[in-house]
């Protein structure tokens, strides 16, 4: 059996009158990521790590921020086509692990919608979709609550 894995990090920026979607799911807060699409940071670390395991680049390649289309685009509708793209190439994938740098809002009640909104656009069962939670303890930028961050790590199987 031939196995891949691949990681992927990404950070936004902490802005007034934009919402908070992580994983797919509009999170109550005062403050949302500025991005050009949602600036789902969860989705857009899953995304970069499912192509970096197959050396196929990164989130930017195939939806540039240049590009008008992707213009508040659902990091969910981006997700599925990352799935479509490693599934053309005869891979799936066995899990993911993620984490979640915030130090506000508490995201632990939000997890179990997370993983069963990114279970069903990937076609897993929420228990191969792994998310965390944690703070910066307040230091760095995400500790400063600037931006939060997320980092994944996926594992895919050929067959």
């Amino acid at each position: 059996m031939n196995i891949r894995i691949g990681n992927g990090y990404d950070i936004h920026r902490l802005v007034s009158d934009r919402p908070l979607i992580l994983g797919g799911i509009n999170i109550p807060h005062s403050l949302g990521l500025l991005g050009h699409s949602d600036a789902d940071v969860l989705t857009h670390a899953i995304m970069d790590a499912m192509l970096g395991a197959l050396s196929l680049g990164d989130i930017g390649h195939y939806f540039p921020p240049s590009d008008p289309q992707w213009a508040g685009a659902d990091s969910l509708v981006l997700l599925s086509k990352v799935h479509q793209l490693i599934r053309s190439q005869g891979w799936q994938i066995g899990n993911i692990d993620s984490v979640v740098v915030a130090e506000r809002p508490k995201l632990k009640p939000h997890i179990q919608k997370m993983k069963e909104k990114i279970a069903g656009v990937l076609q897993l069962q929420p228990n191969q979709v792994g998310i965390k939670a944690t703070t910066n303890e307040k230091l760095g930028p995400v500790g400063e609550e600037q931006g939060i961050c997320a980092y994944a790590v996926v594992l895919l199987l050929q067959g």
